[in-house]
């Protein structure tokens, strides 16, 4: 298990949580959870040693094999598949020392290496990464590629799935599915309900945390608090707590409102003061209980649209791609006014081209593309933080489009997407991704646009951003094209979905909990077939197998067979009557057959020597 004894943790001088007492057990799997810069990651790296506690202690089991994300991968030319493997540290020790076992070495203990090999279930470790893979979005002939040959991305699949592949006892997950598509999420919850060790998971996908999670961890005004259940019966817990707290606050308030009162009218009355005086030092004990902060620190909304009507954008006939490779061929495709469109499929089927092609910055190789006159249309995309002007603040990102507006009025405007006091005026090169998404996501609103296309708006947003973007969403008068693995915002926010499938576009009849069952028989029906090529795989070895041992049961005769002869020749050619001139025709023929037994013999021993290895004898 994991403990947390009065546990006390900084980071410079910020402190981040203070006696925070916390008991996990062994297989337990609890969502880490907490507004941006509340030390999430920071207690991560205190369990895998990187942090040391400025007071109190944090235990865990020495023997506990810890698993985690890599933030980096390398341009290795590694295939991805062997990338992953490498995760199995045992399994990759116990290749290394089979490989290094010499022909001078004894069989006995090659066939110690091979036995420990089957009962560690290596054999079916290339079988265990594809699924992975697979799992993770990579097609089967991408297994064989050179890592250096996927985008960043695509690395960040890799190097989660050979965190997977870890034999591991605790699995720290920090934001496991901010590359991932919503296949890809489904896939991977079903896969982390089904892991034996102890997870510690930090999301802010909601919908992510309820399928996976029985605890959650939360840390809130330097406090580390577990609650038993999922994210859903956590806020409902601590929705319960804060009105507890709420009612007690207010009923201190008036408890001490009333004595302070009376302390100030007859503190200096003689008839009164004692009575006073102990009512004074009652409100110097007194253990002041903190207002209820439950508010979410985010509040915008969309400003006013144009009435526009009918279709506000449509693709005619589009060839949509990249130099020599057509993504869509031959595409039509038109969104009407006040539309709210999901946009789901796999990572890699077009998506994000699609949203290039529409909102403009993808000219098609073909086709027409129409839009309603005067469309404001706005796009967010992750790349479009890197085009921030880093050296600029927050307040000059905005005046840059509307030089007219005062700084008051921008102040206004920034302050409901965290942007208040110093953040405003700083420039934006030291904010994190989440603050630059933020305010990328203010950029487009200040613009009052018709149409949103908003690709992955919420990776590295916190969940309180989150909640702020889906009920402005939920009030936006224009239309939306959604694509999002948040499958709590695609439920808030659209009204039809569409997906993305060998470059044409196809209407899906149901909302987001039928297209996870969609994906997840899709998945059933790929283990099931995945299942039965392992059967057959199975059946072969061991088919190969039997017959190979029948081959050395004959071989061992064979040998035994061999060595009679050759004694009994060895016999008759040692007595004095062999060479005596009358016999000399028989003495060679008996040296022939010794030399043909001879050969035979050490052709079988061989060929037994070589299946013994195979069969672990």
């Amino acid at each position: 298990m994991i403990k947390f004894n009065d546990l006390s943790l900084r980071r410079g001088h910020k402190l981040l949580f203070e006696n925070a007492n916390v008991v996990i057990h062994a297989g337990q799997r609890v969502g880490l959870t907490g507004a941006n810069g509340t030390g999430k990651s920071s207690l991560f790296a205190l369990l895998m040693g990187g942090l040391q506690a400025d007071l109190g202690d944090c235990q865990l089991p020495a023997q506990w094999r810890i698993a985690h994300v890599k933030q980096e991968t390398p341009a290795l030319e590694q295939t991805a598949l062997d990338y992953v493997l490498d995760g199995d540290v045992t399994f990759r020790q116990l290749e290394q020392r089979i490989a290094h076992v010499t022909e001078n070495e004894a069989h006995e203990l090659l066939a110690e290496l091979y036995a420990e090999m089957e009962q560690m279930g290596g054999y079916v470790a290339h079988a265990q990464a594809g699924r992975l893979l697979h799992g993770l979005g990579f097609a089967p002939d991408e297994e064989s590629q050179p890592v250096s040959s996927f985008s960043g991305g695509w690395r960040m699949r890799l190097n989660l799935a050979q965190a997977l592949m870890c034999r591991s006892d605790l699995l720290l997950l920090d934001e496991p599915t901010n590359h991932l598509d919503l296949e890809a999420v489904v896939w991977l919850s079903d896969w982390l309900k089904r892991y034996q060790g102890t997870l510690l998971l930090i999301s802010h996908d909601r919908d992510f945390l309820d399928a996976v999670v029985g605890h959650v961890l939360h840390i809130e005004q330097q406090k580390l608090t577990l609650y038993t259940g999922n994210y859903s019966d956590f806020e409902r817990t601590r929705t319960e707590r804060l009105a507890l707290q709420q009612a007690m606050f207010e009923k201190q308030q008036k408890q001490i409102a009333h004595m302070q009162s009376f302390v100030d009218r007859f503190r200096y009355k003689a008839t009164k003061a004692k009575q006073a005086q102990s009512r004074l030092k009652a409100l110097e004990r007194m253990e002041t209980i903190a207002a209820a902060q439950a508010e979410n620190p985010f509040h915008f909304e969309f400003f006013p649209c144009q009435h526009l009507k009918h279709q506000i954008i449509e693709l005619e006939n589009a060839i949509i791609g990249y130099d020599d490779h057509d993504v869509f061929s031959d595409l039509s495709f038109s969104v009407t006014a006040g539309a709210r469109i999901g946009l789901l499929g796999r990572n890699g089927a077009g998506k994000s081209t699609l949203i290039k092609a529409l909102s403009g910055e993808l000219p098609l190789k073909s086709g027409e593309r129409k839009t309603a006159k005067d469309l404001r249309l706005g796009y967010f995309a992750q790349h479009q933080l890197e085009q921030l002007q880093t050296n600029d603040t927050a307040i000059e990102h905005v005046m840059a489009l509307n030089p007219k507006a005062t700084e008051q009025e921008v102040k206004n405007f920034l302050g409901g997407f965290g942007f208040q006091g110093e953040k405003a005026d700083t420039a934006i090169a030291p904010f994190s991704g989440g603050e630059k998404a933020r305010l990328a996501l203010a950029l487009i609103v200040y613009q009052r646009p018709d149409l949103l296309l908003l690709d992955e708006p919420t990776n590295h947003l916190d969940l309180n951003m989150r909640d702020a973007i889906s009920f402005a969403l939920q009030n936006y008068q224009g239309a939306v094209i959604l694509v999002s693995h948040d499958q709590h915002m695609l439920n808030s926010v659209v009204d039809e979905m569409v997906y993305v499938l060998d470059g044409d576009i196809h209407s899906f009849d149901g909302d987001i909990a039928a297209y996870q069952q969609h994906i997840k028989a899709q998945l059933k029906a790929l283990e099931s077939k995945q299942s039965l090529n392992e059967k057959v795989s199975k059946k072969e070895v061991h088919q190969a197998t039997k017959a190979q041992r029948n081959r050395l049961n004959k071989l061992e005769k064979l040998i035994d067979r061999y060595t009679d002869q050759l004694a009994q020749l060895n016999q008759q050619m040692a007595s004095d009557e062999a060479y005596l001139p009358e016999n000399a025709e028989q003495l060679q023929k008996w040296i022939e057959q010794s030399t043909q037994l001879k050969t035979e013999l050490e052709t079988a021993e061989c060929e037994w020597m070589e299946l013994s290895e195979i069969l672990d004898c």
